[in-house]
């Protein structure tokens, strides 16, 4: 019952080839009944995102050539065009893999949460398919526990490393609680947007934006729920101003030591938190100097995103310990499983010889033989019986030198006395 990984990522194509592997999500359903349709394929869960394509197995013999097979098929791909770009991984080291994917730690941007909701929902809808059984049904389950608890106890996504909320923790740490404080908003561009969506998950709800063009101001207000303006109306809204982002194309700073003094003035004095993330600057340089200012920039956020970074990295490294304990947990499992289809087999075997035998012993009874030596007689039957097909067997191993099966028999058949004593 093998279990294997396939799959492509940032770490082993680029983005050109990644492109032509992708399956997007709308499409796993269906391509989970091709999968589930190829010879020896018995569980199939797809994963797929911007950075990684991914198809989880279970199968009864090996698959790995049929699969990358399919995929180029279903792609229409040259055959053999992504062979070199695919990673394989078998048993546990699958396990270790998807753990340490669902943990953040082998994606694009480390130690980044997204991952695990997007492996949720492959499993959820490999679910629905048919597709996850009894052992990604539970290997995935388990996964998601244990990325949760290497995430808590490696701290690794407590360390934000995007430059946008960088911006809102900074302003979290100089305010505290965010929901009370008056964000202004200059530009329009994706940087402006993404801290748009940070402080909106902070609970902020008076948010101002302003851009040389309105009609991409008001474009990106009616996402974010905000008020639009031209950049004709920043001296109005700047003494609002508690946070001011600001992130335009201007090749000269919009935002000059004489608004912010004057804008200073109206607000009494009240503290202002600016991020200028433009290149060049939107604010005066001169404007850091004001004592009721927080003025950072693009270099301060990125000397802090470069910080949190190395304390990811740092993270990811004391997170080793936990993963091999949740692959090794899970592989118990799975070895387990295993075991207990030979031990139905050796019982069914058992009870069929078992039922034959009592047959013949009540036919005996009922005829008037001596009950005593009809049960020792069938005891005797009953344990050659059990142990004709393992005695032939065990004799030939050891004929032909398999001295390990002979080992692994002399273990089974030990008491706890001669195990300890041997």
């Amino acid at each position: 019952m093998p279990l294997l990984a396939l799959g492509i990522s940032h770490h082993t194509a680029p983005v050109g080839i990644r492109e032509r592997a992708a399956i997007n999500t709308p499409d796993y359903a269906d391509r989970i009944r091709q999968v589930l349709a190829i010879g020896g394929v018995e569980e199939a869960i797809i994963l797929g995102t911007c950075n990684r394509t991914e198809i989880y197995c279970v199968s009864s013999q090996p698959v790995e050539q049929e699969l990358l097979n399919w995929l180029h098929s279903s792609h229409a791909l040259p055959v053999g065009l992504l062979d070199s770009h695919f990673y394989r991984h078998v048993g546990e080291e699958a396990v270790r893999h998807l753990i340490r994917v669902a943990g953040g730690l082998d994606s694009l941007v480390l130690g980044e949460a997204q991952i695990l909701g997007q492996i949720k929902e492959a499993w959820q809808i490999s679910q629905a398919t048919g597709g996850a059984g009894r052992v990604l049904n539970r290997l995935f389950q388990h996964t998601f526990s244990a990325a949760k608890s290497i995430r808590h106890n490696s701290g690794i996504g407590t360390h934000p490393i995007s430059v946008a909320y960088t911006a809102v923790s900074l302003a979290r740490q100089i305010f505290g609680e965010l929901s009370s404080q008056n964000v202004v908003l200059i530009g329009a561009g994706e940087m402006i947007r993404l801290c748009g969506w940070h402080l909106r998950e902070q609970g902020i709800t008076r948010i101002e934006i302003v851009n040389r063009s309105l009609k991409a101001a008001q474009d990106l207000a009616t996402d974010l729920g905000a008020v639009a303006g031209g950049l004709d109306t920043l001296h109005e809204v700047l003494p609002r101003a508690d946070i001011l982002i600001s992130s335009t194309a201007s090749p000269v700073a919009i935002i000059t030591l004489a608004a912010v003094k004057s804008a200073l003035k109206i607000r009494r004095h009240r503290p202002m938190f600016m991020v200028d993330i433009a290149v060049p600057r939107d604010v005066e340089p001169a404007v850091k100097q004001l004592n009721d200012v927080y003025l950072y920039t693009i270099d301060d956020l990125q000397q802090v995103v470069d910080e949190n970074l190395q304390q990811r990295r740092i993270a990811a490294a004391t997170a080793g310990a936990d993963i091999e304990l949740s692959v090794d947990t899970f592989m118990r499992w799975l070895h387990g499983i295993r075991a207990s289809q030979s031990l139905e087999r050796i019982r069914y075997q058992s009870h069929t010889h078992e039922t034959v035998l009592i047959g013949k012993a009540l036919k005996r009874l009922q005829a008037g033989q001596d009950p005593g030596q009809v049960l020792a007689e069938l005891a005797n039957a009953l344990t050659n019986r059990i142990l004709h097909e393992p005695t032939l067997r065990l004799r030939q191993a050891a004929e032909e030198q398999h001295y390990e099966i002979v080992k692994a028999a002399d273990w089974l058949f030990s008491s706890d006395t001669e195990r300890k004593n041997g």
